[in-house]
Parts: structure tokens; sequence; C-alpha cells
């Protein structure tokens, strides 16, 4: 999941430090990274304590509900500051995809290796095509590594947003999170919705991945074109696609894919009542149904394989409820190791999986709970991770700032 989202000022008192106002966000992101690594490594070294606890608590989700929280919480706020669809779109690029190519390219380097083995079909074509749009996971495509699915929801949000910030709608935020609860419960009540990859199915994957990843690419150039008629055109065609593949080819059921979109647009009617923007009346509204929504999916849902409404239901719970702590405590001073936890969050998410399959090839599986492995395994990913934090992520950024500024034609003159 794409962490360490880039922060906006927010109204606070006068000559409060910045570190102050916008800490809270990065202590969210660093236990919210660490849920996530202690779902997946707890299958290797907490096999036990797993089996007894998961079913009742999905620590994953529960980590994955706080990034996305964060996300609705800032993204939004981040394109309206700058205003500039085009800066936007260039800032999520720089910021996202430096890691992910490197994490990815050293995976595969690995597979070839016959260190690990891969996911992925024959088709390689496609899935680099549908890996470089993040939208693999609604694209029928396997992703390279595990945690890559939360980016296609991310992407899937950021057209949504850009297409109620061309069309001039983007302060119904609130409005937009009660409708796509609405829908999730509507669609998991009655069971109405479409099979998983319904589309890829329907079409087949390589031409929807064709099509999509042209609507997408044609949707970002012409959301930042300089005539306002163009990025209208541009903004509705990014979000009506990303609609239509959340609800027609997701690989989660369709009600958790909308409950996702809702959740992080409740982050931005969050932040819009911090501001001034909106009321927090309002905002509680909002809240309140779309948690009686998506508790009320997830039950209706019932138990299958892998997912039990107990688990997710409290992992959904506890996230919201994090992430309400950590706005009432945002005028505190945060612990130093939270800050740095949160500033590394999006190299320990994309890290570890290949570290833990690492692990797994030359170690294996532990059949009993071993913790001590558990703290090793941490021990080892925390240094990396702050390793790819400064060698890739931060210079990816800095590449970022600059085309931003200086603008494409100025860059290449200089270089």
């Amino acid at each position: 999941m794409e962490a360490g989202m880039e922060p906006v000022p927010r109204s606070a008192a006068p000559g409060t430090p910045p570190s102050s106002r916008l800490g809270w966000l990065d202590a969210l992101r660093g236990i919210a990274a660490l849920a996530v690594v202690f779902d997946h490594s707890s299958a290797s070294f907490l096999a036990e304590f797993r089996r007894a606890v998961m079913p009742e608590f999905a620590a994953g989700r529960y980590g994955i509900l706080v990034f996305f929280l964060v996300s609705g919480y800032i993204i939004p706020a981040s394109l309206e500051r700058r205003g500039d669809v085009r800066a936007f779109w260039i800032g999520r690029v720089f910021r996202i995809h430096p890691l992910c190519v490197v994490v990815v390219a050293v995976f595969l380097a690995l597979g070839l290796a016959g260190v690990v083995k891969p996911r992925g079909g024959s088709d390689v074509v496609g899935a680099v095509v549908a890996h470089v749009t993040l939208l693999q996971e609604l694209l029928g495509t396997p992703n390279i590594l595990m945690v890559l699915w939360t980016l296609s929801y991310e992407m899937a949000f950021y057209l949504l947003v850009v297409a109620l910030f061309t069309v001039r709608r983007h302060e119904r935020s609130a409005a937009v999170a009660v409708t796509l609860a609405v829908v999730a419960a509507v669609v998991a009540v009655t069971g109405v919705a479409l099979p998983a990859s319904a589309l890829s199915r329907l079409v087949g994957t390589g031409p929807l991945i064709a099509l999509a990843s042209t609507a997408v690419v044609a949707a970002i150039c012409c959301a930042g074109a300089a005539s306002p008629a163009v990025r209208v055109v541009g903004g509705v065609l990014g979000g009506v696609s990303a609609l239509v593949l959340v609800a027609g080819n997701g690989t989660v059921a369709v009600w958790e894919g909308l409950v996702i979109l809702a959740v992080m647009f409740l982050g931005t009617a969050v932040h819009r009542a911090e501001n001034g923007r909106s009321t927090w009346r309002h905002a509680a509204c909002t809240a309140g149904v779309v948690i009686a929504c998506a508790t009320g999916s997830a039950y209706a849902h019932g138990d299958e394989s892998h997912f039990t409404w107990r688990g997710w239901i409290s992992a959904f719970l506890l996230a919201l409820l994090t992430f309400g702590v950590g706005l009432a405590a945002r005028e505190r001073r945060i612990p130093r190791c939270l800050l740095g936890l949160g500033a590394i969050s999006y190299s320990v998410y994309l890290v570890h999986p290949v570290l833990l399959a690492v692990s797994d090839s030359a170690f294996g599986r532990s059949p009993r709970d071993n913790p001590l492995a558990e703290l090793v395994f941490c021990a080892v990913l925390l240094p990396l991770c702050a390793l790819t934090y400064r060698y890739v992520e931060t210079p990816g950024r800095r590449w970022g700032r600059v085309l931003v500024h200086k603008g494409p034609s100025r860059l290449l003159a200089e270089r």
C-alpha cells in the first residue's frame, strides 16, 4: 500500500512546528506498516498464534485500512493545494514508482536465480503494462508481490479524486463516501454483483489491459490539459474507468472494494471538517453511515475460506479508532521512533514480502511459534528499509519536485 503520502499543512496555532502538526500521520503509517508486516510474517514465524488470532482480528486488513484513511485524509488536500492536476500526477508517479520498480526488479532477479518463485502468467507484456499503471489487481493480472493489490485501489481513488476536482465536485467527498458505502451494503445484502474478474472473463485479460491502460493514460493526459473542456473529459474518463474496474473486475468482493473507496473518502471528509470547510457533525454522520454499511456488508458476506466477518469487522473498527485517536492526539509530541517508522513505512510495506520470501526459501516456515525469529526478521527489515528510503525513495521524490517546478523542457535543457 502506498504509504508516506506527501504532507500538507493544515490550520494550527501560530508557531506550531510542522512536525508536531503532521507527525500523527507518520505515527499512523508506522503502526499500519508494522501490522501488515506482522500479518504476513506471522505465517512463517508464529503459525500457532496466527491460527488462534487471525479469525478474530485480521491484522493485515487493519493496517491497510489505516493506510487508506491516511490516504483519504491527505491526497485530495494535496491536489487541491496545488490546484494543478499535472503536478499531482507527477508527484504520485515519482513517489510510488521508483521504489516499486526497484523492489519488483529485485524480486524478479531473485526469481531468475531460483531463490523465490514470482507469481505471474504467460503474458509478460500485459503484466508489465498492468503493473506500470498500478491497476494490475483490477485488470485480471496476478500481483508480482502480494502487497501490490492495494496500490490498485489507491490508483482508483486518485482517478476518482481527479475526476471530482475537474468537474468541481471535490467538496462533495462526504456524499461520495455515503453513496459508495450504501451501494456496498446493497451489493452485500442482495448478492447482486459481478463475480471476481468478470470483465477479464468477458473480454479477455489482454484486451482489457490494453483498453483500460489506454483509457487511464488518456485520462491522465487530458486531465492536465490547458483546455477546461478537455480536462473535464479526461477527469470523467478516469473516474468512470476506476468505478467500472472496481465494480466489475476486482479479485476482492465488490462490496469490499466499494467500502475501501468509501473509507478513503471518509478520511477526506474528516480533513474538510478539521479545516472548517465542512462541519464535524457532517463528518460524524458520514462516519456513522460508512461504519453501519461496512460492518453490515461484512456480516452479510459471512465466512469464506480466508475471510471471517468477525476478523474483518474488528480490524475495520480498530482502524477507525486508531485514526480517531491519532487525530485527537495530533497536537501532542510524537515519539521519534514512530516518526522514523512512518517515514520508511512505504519501504517497509514493499520490501518485507521480498525479505520474507527469501527467509522462507532459505529456512522454511516454522511449524511452531518462534518469537525470536520474528524479532530477528524485523531487526533485519527496518535497517534495510532505511536504506531504500534514503537511496531510492528520497531521490525519486526529489526528481518529482524538480520536474514539477521546472517543467520537462527546462529539466532536459539543464542535463
